[in-house]
């Protein structure tokens, strides 16, 4: 499976119109499909939970992630205030009594399993539901930031497993994945993709680099993933979210030389579909293999940053 496609300029920007909802839920919207994600399909998708098997798809936040540096995004920093040695240095004190320790985090909001806001995207001056650059200033998004999610991110969880439906431990570098790729991995897996449906694409990328023991370049290197045929599967359906287990969710080589991150600018930028980055779906993955069952209950909020172009989360599937 390649499936590659190249699309122009005038091409990505045909299908970035095709898929614009600017206004569709008013001028004022900063949710573009998590809008289907209603109270009732939230309800009826806690109906999935038959067995209270819960999966955490995560990577660890810690210094032994991902993150090389670039354009800023390091690893994790967890650093430690007070800890134990602290307080065998003063046993005299410490060895009475209640006592405690306490630490911090520094990190890139997007250095580990992340949302992408649909702010951290621009494309021609323009982001989702026609704002422009002067909407996320030093301080943060004043529209459009992952917070206006912080209670809308739960609801019905679809596997797409790729690799596996191929019979292959990890789909190549380049290799695009395309609607009929979505649609007949779908069919296969016996559930039909909805509106308001998280969709989690796995590709087998981030079990490659598990197995090799080193993350090499699996930050921005060439990596498979989603083509912008996908974005004909994902829209249409009124799809709330896709997330994988890559880097950067699309193929990189890019489908397109003369548009950077295309399939990011269709979906964030024009559709409103959020985008979720370094998910870890092989033991999710494992176990639908071993039940038959892709559909569970998802619950995947971000962290409430104020003004955040993006957020870290833990995200738990539920069946």
């Amino acid at each position: 499976m390649i499936n590659r496609r190249e699309y122009t300029a005038d091409e990505v920007h045909g299908i970035a119109r095709r898929h614009r909802t600017w206004g569709r839920w008013g001028p004022d919207d900063e949710l573009g499909h998590v809008n289907h994600l209603t109270a009732d399909r939230i309800r009826a998708a806690a109906g999935l939970i038959r067995r209270g098997a819960t999966f955490s798809l995560a990577i660890p936040m810690d210094r032994d992630g991902p993150q090389s540096g670039r354009k800023a995004r390091v690893n994790p920093q967890h650093v430690m205030f007070r800890h134990g040695g602290d307080l065998l240095a003063d046993w005299e004190n410490a060895g009475r009594g209640m006592q405690s320790t306490d630490d911090a985090v520094y990190m890139a909001l997007q250095s580990a399993t992340q949302w992408d806001a649909f702010c951290h995207v621009f494309h021609d001056g323009r982001t989702y539901n026609d704002r422009g650059p002067e909407t996320v200033t030093s301080a943060g998004a004043l529209r459009n930031s992952i917070t206006a999610m912080a209670d809308r991110l739960v609801g019905r969880g679809v596997l797409l497993d790729l690799a596996r439906f191929h019979q292959r431990p990890y789909l190549d570098p380049g290799e695009a994945i395309q609607a009929e790729d979505l649609a007949a991995c779908a069919e296969a897996a016996g559930v039909e993709v909805g509106a308001g449906d998280i969709v989690l694409v796995r590709t087998g990328h981030l079990a490659r680099r598990r197995a090799q023991e080193a993350w090499g370049d699996f930050v921005a290197g060439p990596a498979p993933g989603l083509g912008l045929g996908a974005c004909d599967f994902l829209c249409p359906r009124g799809v709330a979210a896709v997330a994988t287990d890559t880097w950067g969710l699309e193929v990189i080589p890019f489908e397109s030389v003369d548009v950077r991150h295309p399939v990011h600018v269709v979906l964030l930028v024009n559709a409103g579909v959020l985008i979720g980055e370094i998910w870890d779906l092989d033991a999710l993955a494992a176990d639908c293999a071993a039940d038959g069952v892709y559909e569970f209950f998802l619950t995947a909020p971000p962290l409430t940053i104020t003004g955040a172009v993006g957020s870290p989360l833990n995200p738990i599937a539920i069946k």
